[in-house]
């Protein structure tokens, strides 16, 4: 089984990964592309490499028991898909702290906010396959623990529990 587990820049993904105890390999997609080189050119006004899913996926190819990782997860072939979402002002403070301009950070913030990744992720894969799950509150064990749960076939698909359309009201 293969299960990405995704969501905007900020939201808790690499921690709760790397704390989750699962039976599945796990691939920090990100650091797959820059070690394996798996890009297909640069976004000048993001400073950043564009990766190209097309190669990561032949990469990925016959490995079916993966726990996948990175804001881009849900784009390639998965079994269940999950979404982890955080306040968007907790995720413009999280990047922010981590070095990100206040620019990316806004539009990360703003893509959270829009459900930008969770609707991506329901039209790749489906209701039934995507698990959405709330960290804003949550400790970085408690969302390895949801994470697990979604592996081992302990949790159902959710969708749609998690509005953060508050942040974009009349107060920004």
């Amino acid at each position: 089984m293969r299960v990405a587990v995704t969501g905007t820049p900020g939201t808790g993904k690499t921690t709760a990964v790397e704390l989750a105890e699962t039976d599945p390999d796990v691939v920090h997609l990100n650091d797959l592309v820059r070690s394996a080189g798996l890009t297909a050119g640069h976004d000048d006004e993001r400073d950043s490499a564009v990766a190209d899913l097309e190669a990561v996926t032949d990469r990925l190819d016959g490995r079916e028991d993966l726990l996948v990782e990175s804001h881009l997860a849900h784009h390639l072939p998965a079994d269940r898909v999950v979404v982890l979402r955080c306040h968007p002002e907790t995720v413009e403070k999280r990047l922010r702290d981590r070095g990100e301009s206040a620019a990316s950070a806004a539009e990360n913030a703003e893509a959270e906010a829009l459900d930008v990744v969770l609707t991506e992720a329901v039209e790749a894969h489906g209701e039934g396959a995507v698990y959405e799950i709330e960290t804003t509150d949550a400790t970085p064990a408690e969302t390895a623990s949801a994470i697990e749960a979604v592996v081992a076939g302990e949790r159902d698909p959710a969708v749609g529990t998690v509005s953060y359309l508050d942040y974009l009201g009349p107060q920004r």
